[in-house]
């Protein structure tokens, strides 16, 4: 249904709205009450012509005319004469063969070994016959037809028929859809028609032939918008298709780089009376040109795709990218949390009366919202949710994602009326320190640039109560502190059919070495690397241990490595006492091998986990100084030195969170808090974990990149303080070098 065009994009014609307006009811009835009746036909082409109902290719728009009549009658608005071919020998149910398709001749293991693989558009009436039988037969959907526009291919090879894929009209209404593209409801109602819906694809079950289905995929998507062109006049942009998740996982989607961007709810086309019938099914896409939101009319950011680093930085509307729209149950206070970030920004270290410069109604709102009784809405998770669904925006842009996971302990011993603390240790008196410790994830660029901050967990630990009702093998993994590791693996495992592109890798400290991890990931093989630092000498399947297996092995490059200082720690329960360690060069040794890791207790019923590990070890330390040596744990492939170098110069990363925990402690001061709860001290976390991210990134920039012009980082009101508080050192500057 298009016939107009506006900015070169062919609005889809609304037939029903343009039908159901005063005037037009007006003259259906007029033509229905003439001397001579028309029939439905002849009645909906003469209401093309008069409304300009014609598709692309000049043709009228009968059907979606007729269609339209339909629903206006059964709203009782007229009746319309008898349908002239109602019950006049038109064949009941689906054109179908008198026999089942042949299977197939046996196929080579591998689908880039098969002979004469192709796609044939279904034209003839023994094409629709085969296609059908074959759907009827052998897809979950049996016989149910499809609507609006329509394509139709059956796969063909020298082995036989291998089954069917059908197009047709997109989803009226998808959520999760409809907010990844970003248009409104009048957007959607004017390009729907560019979206079209794979909804059939059929690899016959008696077919074993690996990757034939991605494969198919690959060709459908080359071949099916030239077609489409062909018979309805215009190219569709956009894909979209759906996996019941209780039958598969969407591999050969994720093979052929389709993006997963939701759930449905289960209602179906024609559910009007909202009783979701059917299954909650996995939502994916496949943009068929890089610039299809352009050509639908709306800009280049809308909707949840990828997004340039940055783009995120405008000085004016970077909170309202990162906080506004949450989901915190009043639109009122998703807009207080857009005010709240910029006034703390502006003035991270001090507290919300400083930052909001006396203004006593903001004070109010900020301590309003910080104390909101109702923790099912105003929840840290919700709070990060925009920026969270940016910092995913940011991912898909990048070919390499590090996923730097860390935890950090927050200390609120100063807060003796403060409820909802844990036990974070003790201090050098041997008294309880309270507080909250705080695990995250910080998504990186390969450069070491934060993305942003995919998830921050707040929990108040009590080790007493562990020890008192399990012993430590007996404890369930996920009642123990180190779960935390698991659950962040689990996210971007989650997260990574959004981003079939972006290879994802998460990088762990000594913490994380522990043997559910691994399993973990060998158990879900969700596209999600490793890469830990080794704690343990693990037992291996070969003659020796982990460690001296790899200090045995040939040393395949020398490098240098750079030792950042370390500040002194004291003693404390769970930690020993650390010294102050100047920064240096240290001049290493590369080895590299691929082990095989025996299961620990309780797991010894599991078999071993295979992994690649990367040692580095300084031959020559200074004296009174430790030895630099690591074991990298990764389930990269390390074929080669570069590979090697890559993991090492990876885990270096991993001090970014670090640098991030120290910019939110004393940068954005969020142990100097004083709320009365720890639930109101994790949604003031939860905002300065944003704040945080943006600090960080804004110096990280200025170092790499000193000439960018400071309009990207700044608004105009920050870049006039920064001038004058520049001139202001500049010259106090001068008048002390003048008294020397």
């Amino acid at each position: 249904m298009v016939a107009t065009y506006s900015g070169g994009m062919k609005i889809q014609n609304q037939i029903k709205g343009t039908l159901s307006q005063p005037a037009s009811i007006a003259q259906i009835q007029a033509y229905l009450e003439q001397p001579q009746p028309r029939g439905r036909t002849q009645l909906a082409k003469a209401l093309c012509e008069h409304f300009t109902f014609f598709d692309p290719k000049g043709h009228h728009q009968v059907a979606g005319c007729l269609k339209a009549l339909r629903e206006l009658e059964s709203d009782g608005w007229f009746i319309l004469p008898d349908s002239l071919s109602a019950g006049v020998g038109r064949p009941v149910g689906q054109r179908r063969l008198n026999e089942p398709v042949p299977l197939p001749q046996p196929l080579p293991e591998e689908a880039g070994k098969l002979q004469q693989l192709e796609l044939i558009p279904v034209q003839t009436e023994q094409q629709m016959r085969l296609w059908n039988e074959l759907m009827i037969q052998e897809h979950p959907q049996g016989g149910r037809p499809l609507v609006g526009r329509q394509l139709r291919y059956l796969i063909q090879s020298e082995h036989g028929w291998l089954g069917g894929v059908g197009f047709s009209a997109a989803a009226l209404h998808l959520e999760a859809r409809d907010r990844w593209i970003g248009w409104d409801w009048e957007r959607r109602r004017e390009g729907l028609h560019y979206v079209v819906s794979l909804s059939r694809l059929l690899i016959r079950e008696g077919v074993r032939c690996g990757n034939l289905a991605s494969r198919v995929m690959g060709m459908v998507v080359r071949k099916m918008p030239q077609d489409f062109e062909a018979r309805y006049g215009y190219r569709p942009l956009l894909l979209e298709s759906f996996v019941d998740t209780t039958h598969h996982v969407g591999t050969s989607y994720k093979a052929a780089n389709w993006q997963w961007v939701g759930h449905t709810k289960g209602r179906g086309r024609q559910d009007c009376l909202k009783q979701s019938p059917e299954s909650v099914k996995a939502i994916y896409v496949y943009p068929l040109v890089k610039d299809f939101r352009a050509r639908l009319g709306l800009k280049e950011d809308a909707g949840l795709g990828a997004l340039a680093l940055d783009e995120s930085l405008d000085g004016e509307d970077w909170a309202q990218r990162e906080f506004g729209g949450a989901p915190l149950g009043d639109k009122r206070l998703s807009k207080r949390l857009v005010e709240i970030g910029l006034n703390k920004a502006a003035h991270p270290g001090t507290s919300y009366d400083s930052a909001a410069q006396g203004d006593w109604p903001q004070v109010k709102a900020y301590y309003r919202f910080i104390e909101q009784p109702d923790p099912a809405a105003v929840t840290p998770a919700n709070i990060l949710l925009p920026h969270r669904e940016q910092t995913l925006r940011r991912m898909q842009a990048e070919r390499t994602v590090l996923c730097i996971q860390d935890g950090s302990d927050l200390n609120y011993s100063n807060l003796t009326d403060c409820t909802g603390l844990g036990s974070i240790g003790t201090n050098q008196t041997g008294a309880n320190s309270a507080g909250v410790h705080l695990h995250s994830t910080l998504a990186l660029t390969e450069d070491g640039l934060p993305l942003g901050v995919l998830r921050s967990q707040c929990t108040a630990p009590n080790p007493d109560e562990e020890q008192k009702t399990h012993k430590p093998r007996q404890t369930p993994i996920e009642e123990k502190k180190t779960f935390a590791w698991i659950e962040g693996l689990r996210d971007c495992m989650a997260i990574k059919a959004r981003m079939p592109h972006t290879r994802l890798i998460n990088v762990m400290d000594r913490e994380a070495d522990f043997f559910e991890l691994f399993n973990e990931q060998r158990r879900t093989c969700a596209g999600v690397e490793l890469l830990v630092r080794a704690k343990h000498d693990r037992v291996t399947t070969g003659e020796k241990k982990l460690f001296e297996t790899l200090r045995s092995a040939p040393v395949k490059a020398q490098m240098e490595i750079a030792v950042p200082r370390q500040s002194a720690r004291a003693k404390k329960s769970q930690q020993k006492a650390r010294e102050a360690r100047p920064a240096r060069t240290a001049k290493v040794s590369l080895r590299y091998r691929q082990v095989e890791i025996k299961p620990t207790y309780p797991h010894t019923d599991k078999t071993p986990i295979t992994l690649w590990v990367v040692h580095i070890r300084e031959q020559k330390p200074p004296p009174n100084v430790q030895r630099l040596e690591w074991f990298l744990l990764t389930t990269l492939e390390v074929a080669s030195t570069e590979d090697g170098l890559n993991c090492i110069n990876w885990y270096q990363l991993r001090w970014r969170i670090e640098d991030w925990h120290r910019v939110l402690k004393s940068g954005c001061g969020v142990e100097k808090l004083l709320h009365k709860t720890a639930q109101r001290l994790q949604r003031a976390i939860a905002i300065n974990a944003v704040i945080a991210w943006r600090i960080m990134l804004m110096t990280l920039l200025g170092r790499e990149t000193p000439s960018l012009p400071p309009e990207i980082l700044f608004s105009d009101l920050e870049i006039k303080v920064l001038t004058d508080y520049a001139k202001k050192k500049h010259f106090l500057s001068q008048r002390h070098w003048g008294q020397q």
